[in-house]
């Protein structure tokens, strides 16, 4: 996320896939993961990565930050308070907010370590970032990462890991995990579920995990 990335050329079109039929599924599953990590976002929150803002619109989250001028436009026609720029570089004070959301947004970032350094500076103490993960050893992960191989203009640009690597790099930034959800049971190709399905835990096969992590209080 220290540049625009593949974004910038392609918002109307990255937001209209939410509106077809796979793009709808999958944002289904995805928010569905989200809300039963984290069930009401109190307070301030920020998401990084917000591209078009229709996480942070579904989630009740006031605050975008993105690297991309043409995502932050429709984020900002759903009333998302936008700023630009990366998450490696957050330009607000530190303890602004009461929570932090990323929702598939740590791939794409180039120092994803510092990425969840600023995340925590940037939390109250107390607070939480609220992390949707697609991880590298589930169907899903492998599909994107089969893609990226092949020269996807999107997916080429991302690092897919699993949720093991994720979650130490979080405890290095000074994050503990609460809760963790596992959804996108269906794999790609197959008819989505309806309504989608939400485990309680980290789940072999998933196609995304919600992670709920504390901000530690030291």
């Amino acid at each position: 996320m220290n540049n625009t990335g593949p974004f910038n050329s392609i918002a109307e079109t990255y937001d209209r896939w939410y509106d077809e039929a796979e793009g709808a599924a999958i944002f289904a599953a995805e928010l569905a993961c989200l809300q039963a990590a984290v069930p009401e976002l109190h307070g301030q929150w920020l998401e990084v990565g917000v591209g078009t803002g229709r996480f942070a619109h579904a989630l009740g989250v006031a605050n975008g930050i993105d690297p991309a001028p043409s995502m932050l436009a429709l984020a900002a026609r759903r009333n998302i308070r936008t700023t630009i720029g990366t998450a490696e570089e957050l330009p607000y004070a530190a303890d602004s907010f009461d929570g932090v959301v990323m929702v598939a947004a740590l791939c794409f970032v180039e120092n994803a370590p510092r990425a969840l350094d600023e995340c925590y500076r940037v939390t109250r103490p107390g607070g939480t970032l609220l992390l949707g993960h697609i991880p590298s050893d589930a169907p899903w992960g492998r599909s994107y990462t089969r893609k990226a191989a092949a020269g996807h203009p999107v997916y080429s640009h991302a690092r897919f890991t699993t949720v093991v690597a994720v979650l130490a790099m979080a405890h290095r930034a000074g994050f503990q995990l609460q809760t963790a959800v596992s959804g996108l049971f269906w794999p790609p190709g197959s008819p989505p579920e309806t309504p989608p399905q939400v485990k309680p835990g980290v789940l072999a096969g998933a196609g995304f995990v919600a992670l709920a992590l504390g901000h530690s209080v030291t």
